[in-house]
């Protein structure tokens, strides 16, 4: 393989700390105190730099110029008699970042380096208010239950019905206490008659309001006993007839499998019983169970106390 030469020209950036930027770095650190203090430790140790007192005058009265923005008796301007074979003169202004005091012959230093503190706020107050918001749900504070769906009771679900169908105030009254009375499964107790006497109301004013309350959903609530739930739902579907009312009648022939009697007691052929028997299968015997309701949690005992062998 030949060797060659070649010439290429690369071009590329490197941030260089020169003990210049180092400098001005360390001096943008400091406070107004710190700061005066270096100066005169410069002052001090080099005795080629004199202060420059004129700068320490205040403007004459009358003039309407404002006073310059330095330290109590620190002067802004610092008078160097040689620096470089060359005598001039150096305007520092203290309260201003300065980016290389060695270079400050040429060099304005309040457009270099403008004041940080105000740049910081413009790009806070620009940026702040796009910051998103998290929130974290492992904290103690936040309760994950609150998260949680919450599911309509039957009592929720028949008040508002309620609302709508009874006009009466007295029957609403009623009709409050009777959505108390009702139970998880959508039943009420069979006797309510000390309702009736509770509220000073006559047992046919109850019985009214319940038979308004019967047509509400689902069907079958406010029922008093099983065929009377079961009836509500076949009124509902229309299929309530004199021969399917004996049928509920007769419940309880039917749940001990007395299909013969069933039979006599209804006057129906067997198709027809388990025509009717199927249709009652079909319906719901605890409507109100499809509404959420309050669990109850069982209680564990502590302690388990049982007889011994010997009876102890």
């Amino acid at each position: 393989m030949a060797l060659s030469v070649k010439l290429d020209i690369r071009q590329g950036q490197q941030l260089v700390m020169t003990p210049q930027l180092q400098q001005a770095i360390r001096l943008l650190q400091l406070s107004n105190m710190e700061l005066s203090q270096y100066v005169e430790t410069e002052l001090e140790r080099n005795p080629l730099l004199e202060r420059d007192d004129t700068a320490n005058q205040g403007p004459a009265e009358g003039s309407g110029e404002a006073p310059p923005n330095t330290p109590e008796g620190l002067g802004d301007g610092v008078k160097t008699s040689e620096v470089n074979g060359k005598d001039s003169e150096v305007d520092l202004d203290l309260n201003a970042p300065v980016a290389d005091p060695s270079a400050a012959l040429d060099t304005d230093y309040d457009n270099v380096y403008p004041d940080a503190s105000s740049s910081d706020t413009s790009q806070d107050s620009g940026w702040a208010s796009l910051r998103t918001q998290t929130r974290n749900f492992s904290d103690d504070d936040n309760n994950l239950e609150a998260f949680v769906a919450e599911e309509l009771s039957l009592k929720d679900h028949l008040l508002k019905q309620m609302s709508l169908t009874l006009v009466e105030p007295a029957d609403r009254i009623i009709g409050q206490h009777l959505v108390d009375l009702i139970d998880d499964a959508g039943y009420l107790p069979p006797d309510l008659s000390q309702l009736a006497d509770k509220l000073g109301a006559s047992s046919d004013m109850v019985d009214s309001v319940v038979n308004q309350l019967q047509t509400l959903d689902p069907p079958g609530v406010f029922a008093r006993s099983l065929s009377e739930c079961l009836a509500l739902q076949l009124k509902e579907q229309n299929r309530y007839d004199p021969q399917i009312a004996a049928l509920l009648d007769n419940l309880n022939l039917l749940a001990s499998h007395k299909i013969a009697a069933l039979k006599k007691a209804v006057g129906v052929e067997m198709d027809e019983i388990a025509e009717m028997i199927n249709e009652i299968k079909t319906l719901n015997p605890k409507p109100g169970l499809k509404f959420g309701s309050v669990q109850v949690q069982p209680v564990v005992p502590d302690v388990l106390v049982r007889t011994a062998s010997d009876g102890s």
